[in-house]
């Protein structure tokens, strides 16, 4: 079939030219190439000898004499020298190749064919450049032609995927990759050749035959033209990435896993829950680092066991009972229909093949991996699940301080990257990280429990009962979290049937706070029992308060004062721990009066029957642990009915609001004082509670109910001895009215007691009373100065059992002064129909 040559063919650019040579040595034809070739027209070539026209004048006589010998029928072949017309000086190089041929009469003529030296010496240059860019060059170089069919690749490219470089001629995309990266190498390769834009660093990622090996390669295409701009195909320069990607991919996971390290810093830990603690670690991991996650902590870590929760070795050996027993406390996962782990690794203590639900108490099995890293302490690979879905999980041991709290598991499912070494590293970390995190909620647990047992202890137990009182009392913490703070109350029963109530607030917060006031509060109970006036009580208690409170002496030379900085300033801490605030009350209920004294607190609050309610003007004071002033008392009587209302700062002071305003919404919630006093302080609360939450409260509440005045027998008896007598004579009358006969005959024999003492010891006039409410109290009253002193009387003495006979048959006795002398009294507890128990013989032998 006759076809035309396509534009750009090899002629275009080697330059071929033809002319033929007469008979005579002259020139007959001359083509239109040589005219380019030589600069001459056909009309002025024709005709003339050519080696006069064209060849320099030191070749002519060679030139003649090869002409000759053409003519004579001789071929020839050689490197012509021409001169280039027009130009004077310019030499050019002709390869002629010279034909003998004949005219149409049987003359010899000749047929020249010339070729321009310079053409193909370019074009010899340029082959050998391209073979040495093609042939030697270190990557892959592949052209494609037009039906992108392989035309050539080096020896590079065979190296990689086999073979010598003719056997890749005619190969396609699809017999170097597969799937996917086929595909798209093949749309490339379309959208260069259509619009001849190049492609730089296209990413392909495929297998060299015989390798396993996932290998990168980074692909560089352009569209190949001929001499006239005709495409011809595709040019591909392919350079194996795969270590690059190797490192770009391991600086990348470097600086996931710092990320991640990071972000576990700042999100795991922020709760001193050990549930929580567990979540946030599943939030960190879930989906950054894996995409299923589970945490176990061992179930006596939860219930607070002090043992050890997870030694190593005191971990069961046994392959019934495998791991000992823990709970599914945190579960995450980043894919749908996932289960927890797989079904062979974990189950109820009954057997049951299922994964544990969150909440469930499950053990390990002895063999399994997961009990293996509890044993161990190391990382255990577990192998994937049935169905294929998960392809890698880690079993990831909790240390904390060399115990073992629990155990996590990290998984991978199909799809995703299994782990690696820097993988099970990481793992190792965040487990970590979230075991000190849990063994340290673990702890504050523990102590905060401790705490609160010890706070707690020292608050009343339940509604305090006082004679003559309706008590209700609150104690609210500031932070929920942390039930631990330095605010108290009490309720104090002293001798006459008086209460003693106490308010007090230890700057601070948390256990030192705790402990602080717990020792307050022992001290105040102390003093309160020596029966001392509220100002002596609050004297002794600041006392007592510095004493806690201030730096220990120290001795030691100069070259320890480092040291004794150091000290003096945890000294500092603790010293302001102990400054507190208290006020400090007594009741009595016969009088109805209440006799304050205030060490730096708050004022109390009154409320009388159909009055607004009124802070009680008690001077301040200054707190306890100052030191360095007196403190005043304040006696007011309160009306029956009247509501007495004791409370911390933290009821009424916030950052929200001013203190004038919390005291005023204070006296506002008192306004209906008649109500049930459970109810007042609920709704108090209700009012007030909702606007601090900063700070500890303490609510004490009192509603007076005075000793009714048929409850109260009260005498003043002469200082002569007939007065015993009639002390017993008033005695036994007020205890028949009362319907106590039972204990006239005890109460007869230690009023004698009592009276007979005040008028051998005694001075001034003698006041005799008794007291009914819960209990009995007799009470003897006298102007002198000197307490009563128990003592053992020997066997030879008359007297000196009276007080012994008054321990033994009294609840309790005591004494205590007064302003005018001191009190002596006793307490009997109510009959309750059942006979009273016989004394022993050693109880009454005890008196002699």
């Amino acid at each position: 079939m006759w076809q035309s040559s396509p534009p750009g063919s090899i002629y275009d650019y080697i330059r071929v030219a033809s002319f033929s040579i007469g008979p005579d040595g002259l020139i007959e034809q001359w083509s239109r190439r040589a005219a380019g070739l030589f600069g001459v027209a056909a009309h002025e070539a024709v005709g003339k000898d050519p080696v006069e026209t064209f060849l320099p004048g030191e070749a002519r006589r060679e030139g003649r004499r090869r002409v000759g010998e053409v003519l004579d029928g001789k071929e020839w072949t050689g490197l012509v020298p021409f001169r280039m017309p027009g130009e004077d000086g310019v030499h050019g190089l002709a390869e002629i190749y010279v034909m003998p041929s004949e005219t149409a009469t049987g003359e010899r003529a000749a047929v020249c064919i010339v070729v321009d030296v310079r053409a193909l010496r370019r074009i010899e240059t340029d082959l050998a450049a391209s073979q040495a860019i093609f042939g030697q060059s270190p990557f892959g170089f592949v052209l494609f032609g037009t039906d992108l069919t392989v035309v050539r690749a080096n020896e590079r490219f065979a190296t990689v995927f086999g073979g010598r470089p003719d056997d890749h001629r005619g190969r396609t995309v699809d017999d170097y990759l597969t799937g996917t990266e086929a595909d798209r190498l093949t749309a490339t390769l379309e959208r260069v050749l259509e619009t001849g834009s190049s492609v730089t660093d296209l990413q392909l990622v495929g297998t060299a035959p015989g390798d396993t090996e996932r290998r990168h390669w980074s692909m560089n295409l352009y569209r190949v033209h001929s001499g006239s701009g005709r495409p011809i195909g595709i040019a591909g320069l392919a350079t194996d990435v795969t270590r690059r990607h190797t490192a770009a991919r391991e600086a990348a996971s470097a600086r996931r896993n710092l990320a991640l390290l990071n972000e576990a810093s700042a999100r795991i830990g922020n709760s001193l829950d050990l549930e929580t603690t567990a979540r946030e670690l599943l939030d960190v991991a879930v989906p950054v680092f894996c995409d299923l996650a589970s945490v176990d902590l061992y179930q006596a870590l939860l219930t607070g066991e002090e043992a050890a929760p997870g030694s190593w070795s005191a971990l069961p050996r046994d392959a019934a009972g495998g791991s000992a027993e823990l709970r599914r406390v945190a579960f995450a996962s980043a894919v749908s229909d996932a289960l927890p782990h797989p079904a062979s690794e974990a189950g109820p203590p009954g057997g049951a093949a299922d994964p544990p639900e969150l909440g469930a108490v499950h053990r390990y099995p002895f063999g399994s991996p997961c009990a293996f890293a509890l044993r161990t302490g190391r990382v255990a690979d577990v192998p994937g699940d049935d169905r294929g879905f998960v392809q890698s999980t880690l079993a990831v041991p909790m240390v904390a301080h060399d115990t073992v709290v629990g155990l996590v598991r990290f998984s991978r499912t199909k799809g995703s990257e299994p782990f690696d070494d820097r993988d099970r590293a990481l793992a190792t970390e965040l487990a970590a990280r979230a075991a000190v995190c849990i063994d340290n909620a673990r702890l504050y647990r523990r102590e905060h429990e401790r705490a609160l047992i010890l706070q707690r202890s020292l608050l009343p137990p339940g509604a305090p009962e006082a004679a003559g009182l309706d008590i209700a009392c609150r104690y609210l913490p500031g932070n929920t979290a942390n039930e631990i703070g330095g605010d108290w109350f009490d309720v104090i029963e002293l001798p006459g049937h008086r209460t003693a109530l106490v308010v007090g607030d230890v700057m601070g917060r948390g256990l030192r706070a705790a402990v602080a006031m717990g020792e307050l509060r022992t001290a105040v109970r102390t003093l309160a029992l020596l029966d001392l006036e509220p100002a002596e009580v609050l004297s002794a208690l600041d006392e007592v308060a510095r004493g806690l409170g201030a730096p220990s002496a120290s001795g030691g030379g100069g070259a320890q004062w480092p040291a004794r900085a150091a000290h003096k300033s945890r000294e500092a801490d603790l010293s302001e721990v102990y400054l507190a605030t208290c006020v400090y009350a007594v009741y009595d209920p016969v009088t109805r009066r209440c006799t304050f004294a205030n060490a730096g607190h708050l004022p109390p609050v009154v409320v009388e029957p159909g009055e607004a309610a009124l802070l009680l003007d008690v001077p301040p004071g200054m707190p306890l642990g100052v030191g360095g002033e007196p403190f005043e008392e304040v006696e007011v009587e309160l009306k029956e009915g009247a509501l007495l209302a004791l409370y911390t700062d933290g009821l009424v002071e916030s950052r929200d609001h001013p203190l004038d305003e919390g005291l005023a919404a204070l006296r506002k919630a008192l306004v209906e004082p008649a109500q049930p006093l459970e109810d007042v302080c609920d709704r108090v609360l209700g009012s007030l509670h909702t606007r601090h939450g900063e700070d500890d409260i303490a609510l004490l509440m009192a509603r007076i109910q005075g000793l009714p005045t048929e409850a109260v027998g009260d005498w003043r008896l002469p200082r002569e001895p007939r007065s015993v007598a009639r002390a017993r004579e008033l005695a036994r009358g007020q205890l028949t009215a009362w319907d106590l006969d039972d204990l006239v005959d005890t109460t007869e024999l230690l009023v004698s007691e009592l009276v007979t003492n005040a008028l051998r010891y005694g001075e001034g006039e003698i006041r005799l009373r008794l007291l009914r409410d819960r209990t009995l109290v007799c009470e003897v009253w006298d102007a002198g100065l000197v307490q009563p002193r128990r003592r053992r009387a020997r066997d030879t003495d008359e007297g000196g059992r009276g007080l012994q006979l008054v321990g033994l048959l009294s609840a309790a006795w005591g004494a205590r002064r007064t302003p005018r002398g001191k009190t002596v009294w006793f307490e009997l507890p109510l009959p309750d129909g059942r006979p009273a128990a016989e004394r022993s013989v050693e109880e009454l032998l005890s008196m002699f």
